[in-house]
């Protein structure tokens, strides 16, 4: 399988969530054994060389390959949760997105200063959910962040919010 492959598989829902956006639904690639296969395959060949001792995703599609790929590298998996979906004592970060403001939280047990985290989410639009993240994990001091998206929209230019320091890779452009 190639990545025009996959992108084959990559629904476009136009309007949605709101009027005038073209939605890239991965759903429509979850569903094929071959795709998350691939997504598994790619982004193991990414990282099993970098020292990852936790693998982060966010809520909620994030959820989806994060603890994959931990399992594959042999870590743990860690999630960055809404505000209050979490059960202990978190630290959390506010920002604005898209659509508005959020609040994501992380346990304050979740991580230590030896970690080297990958944080995982499905997309990459403007940025502002996985900058807050990579803000949420710059407080327990960790070795080294790398940041993996499924996709990027390349057009809205999010990349350009992570520090230099950062290592942002995604597995198929838009």
């Amino acid at each position: 399988m190639t990545i025009e492959d996959v992108k084959k598989h990559i629904r476009d829902v136009y309007d949605f969530p709101v009027q005038g956006i073209v939605f890239k639904d991965l759903t429509t690639a979850f569903k094929d054994a071959e795709c998350m296969r691939f997504f598994e395959e790619e982004m193991y060949r990414l990282y099993k060389d970098k020292g990852i001792t936790k693998v982060i995703g966010i809520e909620s599609r994030g959820f989806i390959m994060a603890p994959i790929l931990g399992n594959r590298l042999g870590v743990g998996f860690v999630p960055i949760r809404k505000k209050g979906k979490l059960p202990a004592e978190t630290y959390e970060v506010s920002y604005g997105k898209e659509y508005g403001a959020d609040v994501i939280q992380l346990h304050k047990d979740a991580l230590v200063a030896d970690d080297v985290v990958l944080i995982h989410d499905d997309l990459l639009a403007t940025g502002g959910t996985m900058k807050a993240a990579c803000d949420l994990v710059k407080l327990f001091n960790v070795k080294k962040i790398y940041v993996n998206f499924l996709v990027e929209l390349d057009f809205l230019k999010g990349i350009e919010k992570f520090d230099k320091d950062i290592d942002v890779k995604s597995l198929i452009h838009y």
